[in-house]
């Protein structure tokens, strides 16, 4: 596993990703869509809250059960002839896709956070395969050499004239008059003939899955486009690409998950296109006759690690990305300030964690941060639709990077922490201290109105350099209470 910032730190990637007025104008662009189709999908429906604790409840006994399930989907998938392989490390799945591959030059990918994890399409190329991928966002970032910078929506970083040009450079074409930006359903028809083609020529179709189901030994895939359901029929082989949490119990149960996984996604009741896939399927004789070669790839990858502890919680995720829309840091700086595949809140959990079971030292350091890249707003909390308490995991895992051999690094962090110590061990002198602060901040505010701004103040210059510090004109009224106490 590798990072892929091109700064040394989040702080880096952060200040050129706010200093990006394209990323900006894309971000800006994106954000206003995800939360206003996900707050319409949720206030369409009486029952929203009982849907999300019906989920939660399904994934907390999948996660709960995760070693039992697991044996079971291997047990009934194996009796309809699909190949279940465990790997417990990303060189292990790595290895194991290879040898599946082996042979086979032309390979289609649908959409795979768990392949980027392991780093699968740079193993693939580097063996001599062409490898394609036909999800439209995956397809855009493979053709800008990078990673994703959202687990919903992969090129989510992109503004459309960028995708024409990056369009116009790999597949060739006449420039538009004046260099005007085509539009977004001629980028897609264009994607869409080059993507087809590949599809008809395709001999390893390798996808990943949304749920695996234990009583059927089945994969369950939701997507838009249907390019995960023509990578997975059009190709003599189907690898399927799993992390071992993705498991739940019945179909009853992957029906409670769905019910809220598209709502908090995209905004819609349900995805365009449902797919279940096994090893046998009925003939028209009404009979039960093998489907193609298919195989199953459970990826542990430090998973396994974080079952029954600490970060138990946290195998819950549904990948549905809403934390991701509704995080303050996210939709300011994108994706890929986080460093690797999984950003937002849930990436900040999860990328240090998986990250332990790699030998990538320069990522262990580079995601070991993450954790601290968070205003503890508490948003992403409010929209989780299972309930993952990520504030209070990124709290756990602040606590255990400060108490590590050197986990605070240098004399200005070491002194800050000690003054801080202090003043909350001293309570008389904490409030002394911050009333004096609120006076002079309500003396800097420069504003009319409710709310003032201050421009620059020391100690905070981090805020400041990209952004006016608001200051409540309602401060008096916080002073006049501490006075008071």
């Amino acid at each position: 596993m590798t990072s892929v910032s091109s700064g040394k730190s989040f702080h880096d990637d952060a200040a050129a990703a706010l200093q990006n007025p394209s990323l900006q104008a894309a971000l800006d662009k994106a954000g206003a869509g995800f939360l206003a189709t996900r707050s319409r999908a949720f206030a369409s429906i009486e029952n929203a809250q009982a849907l999300c604790e019906a989920a939660e409840r399904v994934r907390t006994r999948a996660v709960h059960d995760m070693a039992d399930l697991l044996l079971l989907f291997e047990q009934r998938a194996r009796a309809q002839g699909v190949s279940v392989h465990w790997a417990e490390t990303a060189e292990q799945a790595r290895s194991i896709v290879l040898a599946l591959c082996a042979g086979k030059r032309r390979i289609v990918k649908g959409k795979s956070m768990a392949s980027e994890e392991i780093e699968l399409n740079e193993a693939l190329l580097q063996a001599g395969a062409e490898v394609v991928e036909t999800d439209l966002g995956e397809y855009i970032v493979q053709l800008a050499e990078e990673i994703p910078s959202h687990i919903i929506a992969p090129a989510v970083h992109k503004t459309r004239a960028q995708i024409d040009a990056l369009f116009r450079h790999h597949h060739g074409g006449r420039k538009t008059p004046e260099g005007r930006v085509r539009s977004s359903q001629t980028l897609v028809e264009e994607a869409r003939r080059i993507i087809r083609k590949k599809f008809l020529r395709a001999e390893v179709g390798i996808t990943g899955t949304n749920m695996l189901i234990a009583e059927r030994g089945a994969a369950l895939l939701l997507t838009n486009e249907g390019n995960g359901d023509l990578s997975a029929i059009m190709a003599e082989r189907h690898i399927v690409l799993a992390g071992i949490e993705r498991i739940v119990a019945s179909e009853k149960d992957a029906a409670a998950v769905l019910r809220v996984l598209a709502r908090s996604a995209t905004g819609q009741s349900l995805g365009t296109y449902v797919s279940l896939y096994g090893g046998t399927g009925r003939g028209t004789d009404g009979t039960e006759k093998p489907r193609k070669d298919m195989h199953v790839v459970l990826l542990d990858n430090g998973r396994s690690a974080m079952h029954g502890g600490p970060w138990h919680d946290m195998l819950r995720c549904i990948r549905c990305g809403a934390c991701l829309n509704h995080c303050p840091v996210y939709t300011s700086v994108g994706g890929h300030a986080y460093g690797w595949v999984y950003s937002g809140p849930m990436g900040k959990v999860l990328s240090p964690l998986l990250a332990e079971a790699g030998t990538d030292a320069r990522l262990k350091r580079r995601v070991a941060a993450l954790p601290h890249a968070s205003s503890f707003c508490g948003r992403c909390v409010e929209v989780c639709p299972v309930g993952i308490p990520l504030t209070s995991l990124m709290r756990k895992l602040r606590n255990r990077h400060f108490e590590r051999p050197q986990g605070i690094k240098g004399w200005k962090t070491r002194l800050g922490c000690l003054g801080v110590r202090l003043l909350f061990a001293h309570p008389r002198l904490y409030r002394s201290l911050l009333a004096l602060a609120l006076r002079l901040l309500k003396l800097a505010a420069r504003g009319k109105g409710h709310v003032g701004r201050v421009a620059w103040l020391p100690g905070i210059g981090g805020w400041t350099k990209t952004r006016d510090l608001p200051v409540n004109r309602s401060a008096r009224a916080a002073i006049t209470l501490l006075d008071d106490v």
